[in-house]
């Protein structure tokens, strides 16, 4: 079957969502996100989080000071890389992504997902900016560089992008919740209404960030990524 031709949004509808980033960002996107937890799995055993109300207030740390908010800072970069043809700066952005993940775990998270979505993309949704990425990478490609580069490359929304990019980390997490009994299907669907619209305000302001407001203040967050690696009973691989 031939690959999707270029995506054009027809007149009229640039204010509506790019149907493409729905298609990206779906569980049903064969990037194998379904696997991690981002060591919610630890903070779950450790009693950290153990209901709807703990859930949120983590994971609302975790977008709007940890790993939430510096994946839409470094998406913001890699898209405005590609957009300006910038092949020295793309490939600045896709060695930090890759650098900062802060255990073993964290690290096998971004960059499986980065490179299974680079494949299925380039297989179904090609675009030149991805073979580019693929070429300076060298083979290491962070998750929010890949869907960066794919929507740069196809001329979508650069705001549209990163809140689809948050808004399904934050889809994932609570999916992750639910399978380890936190909370329930309904109390996981309130959990996101609520969070809704810190996704749109982590995603505006990665817009206007730069790599120098990178960081993060989620200390228990982190050490949950490491104490996973050692937890003895576990169903996801962060």
């Amino acid at each position: 079957m031939p690959a999707a031709p270029p995506i054009e949004t027809p007149p009229g509808e640039a204010a509506s969502l790019p149907l493409p980033l729905a298609l990206w960002l779906s569980p049903a996107f064969p990037v194998g996100a379904f696997a991690y937890s981002h060591g919610l799995e630890w903070a779950a055993e450790a009693g950290d989080v153990h209901d709807a109300e703990s859930l949120a207030g983590w994971l609302a740390d975790i977008l709007a000071h940890g790993a939430g908010r510096n994946d839409a800072i470094l998406a913001a970069e890699a898209f405005r890389a590609v957009a300006a043809a910038d092949d020295d700066r793309l490939a600045a952005v896709a060695e930090l992504a890759a650098a900062l993940g802060g255990s073993a775990e964290r690290r096998l998270e971004t960059l499986t997902q980065g490179g299974a979505f680079v494949a299925t993309a380039r297989a179904a949704w090609p675009c030149p900016a991805l073979d580019r990425l693929v070429a300076l990478a060298k083979g290491e490609i962070a998750y929010p560089v890949a869907v960066a580069t794919a929507a740069a490359g196809h001329a979508l929304p650069i705001r549209a992008t990163l809140e689809m990019l948050v808004t399904g980390f934050l889809g994932n997490l609570v999916s992750a919740a639910v399978r380890l009994g936190i909370v329930g299907q309904t109390d996981g669907q309130r959990v996101l209404a609520r969070l809704l619209p810190l996704c749109r305000t982590v995603a505006a302001d990665a817009e206007r960030a730069s790599l120098d407001d990178l960081g993060g203040a989620v200390f228990r967050a982190d050490l949950s990524a490491l104490l996973h690696e050692t937890q003895y009973t576990r169903l996801f691989r962060s």
